[in-house]
């Protein structure tokens, strides 16, 4: 079976869907942990106009989406991919938790749902930079 999903993924075609498709997925995953993990409905503040949320997640999206890219130009298998993709996460993750822990004056959450864009400015600017950081150093 392994042998015929390897043979499956040398066709660039099939091998780009492939990857696209557990991208894809991973994002929805990924996504939901962070949705589980915040104070507010993302889509439901989006939905609002929330621009400051809005700016939050298009940075978590953008920042899991390059540490998946890293994950998969430096390896070989989707499933290498996808668990250094998800460690990467879990950093990324811990990143969200540490930035609100370094700002005891105000809770991070609780600006970005009042649409303060400039939290989530600053959210969406760590999670776009950390994700490179992150990337560069996944394997």
């Amino acid at each position: 079976m392994h042998n015929a999903v390897d043979d499956m993924l040398r066709n660039p075609f099939l091998e780009t869907i492939a990857y696209f498709s557990v991208a894809i997925l991973a994002l929805i995953v990924f996504l939901s942990v962070f949705e589980f993990v915040t104070k507010y409905n993302n889509w439901e503040e989006i939905k609002k106009g929330n621009v400051a949320v809005a700016m939050a997640t298009g940075g978590k999206i953008f920042g899991i989406s390059n540490i998946f890219r890293f994950a998969v130009v430096n390896n070989d298998t989707i499933w290498h991919a996808l668990i250094w993709s998800s460690f990467g996460f879990i950093l990324l993750l811990a990143a969200y938790f540490i930035f609100e822990f370094l700002t005891p004056i105000f809770k991070i959450d609780e600006e970005i749902q009042k649409d303060n864009r400039a939290v989530g400015l600053i959210s969406m600017i760590i999670s776009i930079s950390l994700s490179y950081v992150i990337g560069a150093s996944v394997i």
